[in-house]
């Protein structure tokens, strides 16, 4: 099942995002696709949100992973860039595996460089910029969440 979306600024990714993350339970895998400044992270970031978790999401550049979590919440999301990973052994090194759990969302950047290692039931996100405020996202394999988009 695929949705695209049309998202007109910053806040409105944020908005789609924080809808998707309120219905997230643990053990998803998100596959981000989408060139620099499409808006990957500003995703994240609404991501968080809608898990119940601070909205201090900053990209992973230089750090390869950040984890997000907060006390009273079941939830955490680990955020990875993988831009600079070119195989299964450099993944290794991230500890990328280490936190697939059923109390963990990974949200992956630049899955493309991974995909061979990536879970069979992720969920695409690729996100297209179309000028300085609009973005097409395009949600692939969250069937489950369905009725998110309803």
């Amino acid at each position: 099942m695929t949705h695209t979306f049309i998202t007109n600024s910053p806040e409105e990714t944020i908005e789609l995002a924080k809808r998707f993350g309120q219905k997230l339970c643990g053990g998803e895998t998100i596959a981000y696709k989408g060139g620099l400044g499409a808006g990957k992270t500003t995703f994240t970031r609404g991501l968080a949100i809608g898990m119940g978790l601070s909205d201090e999401v900053t990209s992973p550049t230089f750090a390869l992973v950040n984890e997000y979590a907060q006390k009273g919440v079941t939830l955490r999301l680990v955020h990875f860039d993988m831009y600079r990973i070119t195989g299964a052994l450099d993944l290794e090194t991230t500890g990328f595996f280490d936190y697939m759990d059923s109390n963990t969302v990974i949200a992956c950047e630049w899955s493309e460089n991974i995909e061979s290692e990536l879970p069979d039931d992720s969920i695409y996100i690729t996100i297209e910029r179309v000028d300085d405020d609009t973005r097409k996202i395009t949600i692939e394999g969250a069937e489950r969440l369905a009725d998110t988009w309803n």
